[in-house]
């Protein structure tokens, strides 16, 4: 825009000097005396910045225009339609506007390359943890030691600690990685408890599953058991009397499937409970309990959110916690 301005002098400074000399011309040729002719080259100067001020808005209408409705995709890119204004100062603010368009797109394209690729290697640093995890608990099977089973505990702490750092690098790219299918409740919260079953005996609480026969759900069998593991998880980590008892009922509503979870744990007080979705929030319980990430709640709905499920919560201070997982588009199978 200097450039510009350096170059030509403005249509706005050509238009008051014209405007003052004619003004001084008229005067010197009356010899400064009539006031007619005052008025009268007053008249002439009010005509002359009308009609600047029309030239200048028939020259920038478009322009205007533009600013007050602009478009991001158009107008910044320089593919604005061919009505667009050639004044200097439209040219110059066009140019900037696409250079600096230019620029945020440049940066944003190697910010999501660089996300990209630290997504990548989260993925391929959890995968290749898990394989030496693995090796242990098989070396640990074979001995009856009192602290190798404690070993193994933190291991399956490990695990899911793994686990909830990979689910939550896929969750960006949830529509790349799952797969909807008709699957048996009953055998995904069966496969699930099997899983955690050395947590079970650690903590001394027993899982009771109820389902009604013939229980069917659409979903991703992968997403929906890690949604019920960090449920589990979180019930049996909140449960503090031994001898305590997880229900899992699974009936028919509505047309709907329900899939209730129930501990006898100590509840969330009243204040945190609107706040157990967000992000890293662990609230009274989590102080108490330094396991706590904030996370699993928080992966839990935005997963059910993608997966199409609904997802209540009801909990009592010293109670216990009821969560409900409601599922569309069920059906019934046949058991062998």
């Amino acid at each position: 825009m200097r450039v510009i301005s350096a170059g030509a002098a403005s249509p706005k400074s050509l238009f008051i000097l014209h405007s003052f000399l004619s003004y001084r011309v008229i005067y010197r040729l009356d010899g400064f005396r009539n006031i007619t002719v005052s008025l009268y080259a007053g008249i002439i100067s009010l005509l002359l910045l009308l009609g600047y001020l029309i030239f200048r808005y028939i020259a920038n209408r478009s322009f205007y225009k533009r600013l007050e409705q602009p478009l991001p995709g158009e107008s910044l890119t320089g593919e604005s339609s061919a009505e667009s204004s050639h004044t200097p100062l439209a040219e110059a603010l066009h140019q900037l506007l696409r250079t600096q368009f230019r620029q945020y797109t440049t940066d944003l394209h190697n910010y999501k390359h660089k996300i990209e690729g630290h997504l990548q290697f989260i993925n391929q640093w959890a995968h290749q943890m898990k394989t030496p995890i693995s090796v242990i608990h098989l070396i640990l099977q074979d001995d009856d030691d009192p602290r190798f089973a404690a070993i193994g505990d933190e291991l399956d702490r490990l695990k899911k600690g793994l686990d909830l750092v990979l689910y939550t690098a896929r969750l960006d790219t949830f529509e790349h990685d799952f797969y909807v299918e008709n699957l048996p409740l009953e055998r995904i919260v069966r496969g699930v408890t099997s899983e955690q079953k050395r947590l079970f005996i650690r903590r001394r609480i027993y899982p009771s599953i109820r389902m009604e026969s013939g229980l069917t759900v659409a979903t991703d069998e992968k997403w929906l058991s890690f949604v019920l593991t960090q449920l589990l998880t979180n019930a049996v980590r909140y449960t503090l009397e031994e001898q305590g008892r997880l229900y899992f009922d699974g009936y028919a509503r509505e047309g709907k499937v329900v899939l209730e979870i129930r501990d006898e744990g100590i509840g969330i007080p009243p204040s945190d409970l609107p706040r157990v979705f967000d992000p890293y929030f662990t609230g009274e319980n989590g102080r108490r309990f330094r396991e706590s990430t904030g996370m699993g709640l928080f992966l839990v709905k935005q997963i059910c959110d993608k997966l199409g499920h609904a997802f209540e919560i009801e909990s009592k201070v010293d109670e216990g916690t009821t969560v409900r997982l409601i599922f569309e588009g069920t059906g019934s199978h046949n058991s062998h």
